[in-house]
Order: structure tokens, then C-alpha cells, then sequence
């Protein structure tokens, strides 16, 4: 008999098990899919540095104890990502490159800036908040970590 999965090390286990099955958020979506979904919809007129740090952001998100511990969670967390972020249609012609910067940033690529940067608005904004050290400006986004 086996010593029993608990705790963070359970969540990262059923992580792996919903990529390697398909299961997303209720089985509609797989992880890869749910990944596609933040790039496409933050990121896909951008070039794949923008698209690469997006999924960074979502990965990050991914591993913090603030966030829901599963790529389709973070995707699907309401008012966090574009609106029908789950739902809307994504127009085919741009899907190849969506789909190679969502498996590249699924096994491991990181944009060289991003750190650990949980955030990202509209570049060209600006907010008086006095926690946002900015890291990145890429992809029409601006990533930030919250101090």
C-alpha cells in the first residue's frame, strides 16, 4: 500500500492527469485548449514573445497558492482574462501559432522577462497604484508583479 497524495502535491497530480486526459474545466476544454483560449484572446495579433508571456502569466498563476491550480481554473476565473474568454469562437487562420506558443509555454518556455509576474493590462495605461513593478512590455500588454 502507498502512501497517500494530499495537499499541493494532489493538485499537481490532477493537473498532469487532466493534461494527459483531456479534462478541463468540467472536461469541456483540456489544458492545452484552455491555454490556447488566454493566448488567443490576450495575445493573438501579437508576436509570440506577447503570446509566450501571456501563457507565462497563466502558468504562474498556475503554480501560486492565490490562484485556482490548473490551467483551465486560472483561464476560466471570472473577470481575469477577456470577456467569453471559455466560450467565444477563435478564428482559425491564426490557431497554428496560438497552439505552437501554447504547447511551447506547456512544456516549460519562459520569456526571459517575465519573472513572476501574475499580471498584465493594455500597455499604454497607467494606474496609481504603487505595487505594480513592471518587468515587460510585449505583445501590446504590459506584465507587472504586484509588491
Amino acid at each position: 500500500m502507498g502512501f497517500p497524495i494530499t495537499g499541493r502535491r494532489a493538485a499537481l497530480c490532477a493537473v498532469a492527469l487532466a493534461m494527459l486526459t483531456g479534462c478541463g474545466t468540467g472536461g469541456r476544454h483540456s489544458e492545452l485548449e484552455c491555454m490556447e483560449r488566454a493566448i488567443y484572446f490576450e495575445a493573438n495579433r501579437s508576436d509570440r514573445a506577447g503570446m509566450i508571456a501571456v501563457g507565462n502569466v497563466v502558468m504562474n498563476r498556475v503554480r501560486s497558492s492565490r490562484f485556482p491550480n490548473s490551467v483551465c481554473g486560472v483561464v476560466a476565473q471570472k473577470n481575469q482574462f477577456a470577456p467569453g474568454v471559455m466560450s467565444r469562437k477563435m478564428n482559425d487562420r491564426s490557431r497554428p501559432l496560438v497552439r505552437q506558443a501554447a504547447l511551447a509555454v506547456l512544456r516549460g518556455e519562459r520569456h526571459p522577462r517575465i519573472a513572476n509576474a501574475q499580471f498584465f493590462h493594455t500597455a499604454g495605461l497607467r494606474f496609481p497604484y504603487d505595487n505594480m513593478h513592471y518587468v515587460l512590455v510585449a505583445g501590446g500588454n504590459a506584465f507587472y508583479e504586484k509588491r
